[in-house]
């Protein structure tokens, strides 16, 4: 039997579990790893689509007729290669605002009338921001009769995200492709009819070096799984962190007994 005054033994003891704090922890778990999931998902659908655009870019072109059909049957034309040929109608000519290896500028979207009278406005390229008004680049308004080889592309529907800027098409500057917008504001002759979709024209030199061609992004960046690793690793450290925690609130409490 142990004597009075003689320290006993130290016990442990477990403070109560906080269960907000765990049902929070167990919150913020699923999220991570749901968003380390999307992420794999989204890597998935960029994939098809950088495999997709491959293939389209390098099939033979197609006349801009069957262009027009195929985007009637499938509302779809992104990266099919075309060719067509009519002449540039120089006066309707809108501005995208762009930047290109470093510089900003502008995208000079041209409507191009062809022989069976209807338009399509083309994307012929870059110039720089001080040459944004086509008089002070006559050598780009080339005359008569061209063939254009390039890629379509789709219209957008709407603003792509909130935080691109509004067009002002008063102005003549636009943000992002309305080609509604586009269209109204091109002075083009009463009931003409335009394509609905886009023609980035290719890397061909025009007159003066300006604009220049081959603007298409090819490229699409693919860093998804980068991304879900990051989540999941996010999702790992808490579990880390919660158990540190949990087994940290586990303390000796020394007690004597008299």
């Amino acid at each position: 039997m142990a004597e009075a005054g003689v320290q006993m033994r130290a016990k442990r003891t477990d403070r109560p579990v906080p269960w907000l704090l765990m049902v929070l922890a167990v919150i913020a778990f699923a999220a991570l790893v749901g968003l380390g999931s999307w992420q794999l998902q989204r890597m998935q659908w960029k994939e098809g689509l950088i495999a997709t655009i491959h293939e389209r870019i390098n099939s033979l072109p197609v006349a801009i007729g069957s262009m027009q059909a195929r985007y009637a049957r499938t509302g779809d034309v992104d990266y099919w290669p075309v060719e067509l040929t009519g002449t540039f109608y120089h006066a309707g000519e809108r501005h995208f605002f762009a930047t290109h290896e470093g510089r900003s500028g502008f995208y000079i979207y041209t409507p191009l009338r062809m022989a069976f009278g209807r338009y399509v406005f083309i994307n012929r390229g870059f110039v720089p921001y001080d040459l944004k008004e086509p008089q002070r680049r006559q050598q780009t308004q080339v005359e008569g009769e061209v063939t254009i080889h390039g890629l379509a592309r789709n219209p957008l529907g709407e603003k792509p995200s909130s935080l691109v800027p509004d067009n002002e098409p008063a102005k003549n500057i636009f943000y992002w492709k309305d080609l509604d917008a586009m269209e109204a504001t091109a002075n083009l002759p009463l009931h003409s009819m335009v394509m609905p979709f886009f023609i980035d024209a290719d890397a061909t030199p025009n007159p003066g070096g300006l604009p220049i061609g081959g603007v298409t992004m090819i490229d699409q960046p693919n860093n998804h799984l980068q991304y879900a690793l990051t989540w999941y690793g996010l999702a790992g450290a808490l579990v880390g962190v919660v158990f540190l925690w949990l087994y940290g609130r586990r303390k000796p409490r020394d007690a004597a007994t008299p």
